[in-house]
């Protein structure tokens, strides 16, 4: 059973995200802070995703989420804030969110939300076959990897399935809300940004300098396309 980690000090909110996972299917682990989040991810089997709160006592959903990233953990996260306010889900993506829901929130979209990136970071590529080549950067999709110079790269499955898409089309500018479309699944309420922070995220792991990217390359007015380097 898939197991569904859900980081909420508010205990209403906690019991009621509890219930709706649970009803969908999910096994559910619950933890009241952010120090109790990190010894649950210590522990083995590690949780398939984490619904992590902004606000906790202690150590913080933006701490938390940073600190899981930086120790190579990939495990999805999506981001609960009670703040309807770009700067704090800029941030949470920032830190290696996967995906954001904003307080008050459905619990119908919250499990929908779930869903779909729990799908997207299961889907290992065995349905399609291929290894795209982009010079120094190759996507394995069979593998689910990425290795850039001969090193692999620690992509988060959002990060994976964005360069996944961007090389099956190589060299074709993608807009924004295509990728928006195509990555994320849903509208976004055109908060394209979204899209921007994640392509950041993948030029720092994958580009030499990321301010002169080699590889994703940014075509002004339209959106980002793959390149094959030099």
């Amino acid at each position: 059973m898939t197991r569904v980690l859900v980081v909420e000090d508010e205990e209403s909110i906690s019991k009621l995200v509890e219930y709706n996972l649970q009803q969908a299917g999910f096994e559910v682990l619950t933890a009241d802070s952010g120090t109790r989040a990190l010894e649950i991810m210590a522990e083995t089997p590690r949780p398939d995703l984490m619904v992590l709160d902004l606000m906790l006592p202690g150590i913080g959903g933006m701490e938390l989420c940073q600190r899981l990233r930086k120790e190579g953990i990939t495990t999805p996260i999506i981001m609960l804030t009670a703040k309807d306010d770009e700067v704090d889900r800029i941030l949470g993506l920032e830190m290696g969110a996967d995906d954001y829901v904003t307080k008050p929130f459905s619990p119908r979209e919250l499990v929908a939300r779930v869903k779909a990136v729990l799908r997207r970071a299961s889907d290992d590529g065995s349905s399609e076959e291929g290894v795209f080549n982009c010079g120094e950067v190759i996507v394995d999709i069979n593998r689910y990897e990425v290795s850039v110079r001969g090193e692999r790269v620690d992509l988060t499955p959002r990060e994976f399935e964005l360069l996944h898409f961007l090389a099956k089309h190589m060299g074709r500018v993608m807009s924004r809300d295509q990728l928006l479309d195509k990555v994320w699944g849903y509208e976004f309420a055109g908060d394209t940004r979204i899209v921007d922070v994640h392509i950041s995220h993948l030029r720092d792991k994958l580009e030499r300098d990321p301010k002169q990217p080699e590889y994703i390359k940014t075509v002004r007015g339209v959106g980002y396309k793959l390149v094959r380097g030099e």
